[in-house]
């Protein structure tokens, strides 16, 4: 199977990609073509977050099932910030998670930690949503991040998924994320879906960061996800 270079490949069905994967040897493996690579990230994005991380019950962050214990603190639990650390996981990304912080306010731990250790780990700062667009459609792991004003009050970061927009739909609603939330979103615009946090695109406050892929461990993130584990 061949496809052009910069080719728009979104969400093809899961045995597409067994096929196409089983075509590759390990070399070939390391230099998957970008419109795959988008097309597999996405893919993959829609399956971490099918049914799991419901907003107001505690879950396990790697999975998102409810683990049945009770939330003892007030406020609206959601898991944005766990949800964004287990997909980057499932594609061998590091991003600040359990245990080296707890689920609670997670989301502003992990803006502050991607502006001071992740660098160290691959993640660089990235200008805007075009840019963040771009990078996304380009096949890198990209987060919107916003941290509260607020320190006992939450965040919110979301994943950027690839996506056609032009210049003028990521001005007006920014780029298109995946995201848990009050509501979850498999894909939603930034401005709906960071609309619970007003001053983040009012005030233009998201910022946005990108870490390259590994083309082996996005192809294994794949075959796991269409086969069903981790669902």
């Amino acid at each position: 199977m061949h496809y052009r270079k910069r080719q728009v490949i979104v969400d093809i069905p899961f045995r597409v990609y067994n096929a196409l994967l089983g075509q590759q040897n390990e070399t070939m493996m390391t230099i998957i073509d970008i419109p795959v690579r988008r097309a597999i990230l996405g893919c993959v994005l829609n399956a971490a977050l099918i049914c799991h991380w419901p907003a107001g019950e505690h879950v396990s962050w790697e999975t998102g099932i409810p683990d049945g214990k009770p939330e003892t603190s007030a406020g609206k639990h959601t898991h944005c910030s766990a949800f964004a650390a287990a997909a980057a996981k499932r594609v061998g990304i590091y991003l600040l998670r359990p245990p080296e912080h707890p689920q609670i306010l997670l989301a502003n731990a992990q803006y502050d930690w991607l502006a001071s250790d992740g660098p160290a780990h691959g993640w660089k700062r990235i200008a805007d949503e075009i840019e963040a667009q771009h990078y996304a459609n380009e096949g890198w792991f990209v987060l919107a991040a916003y941290k509260n004003h607020h320190d006992d009050k939450p965040g919110h970061i979301a994943i950027v998924r690839p996506a056609d927009k032009s210049p003028r739909q990521l001005r007006e609603e920014g780029p298109q994320v995946t995201q848990a939330g009050g509501t979850n979103y498999r894909s939603v615009d930034l401005r709906r879906g960071f609309a619970g946090h007003p001053a983040a695109w009012e005030y233009h406050e998201v910022v946005y960061y990108a870490r390259a892929v590994d083309a082996a461990e996005l192809s294994s993130a794949m075959v796991r996800s269409g086969s069903g584990r981790n669902r």
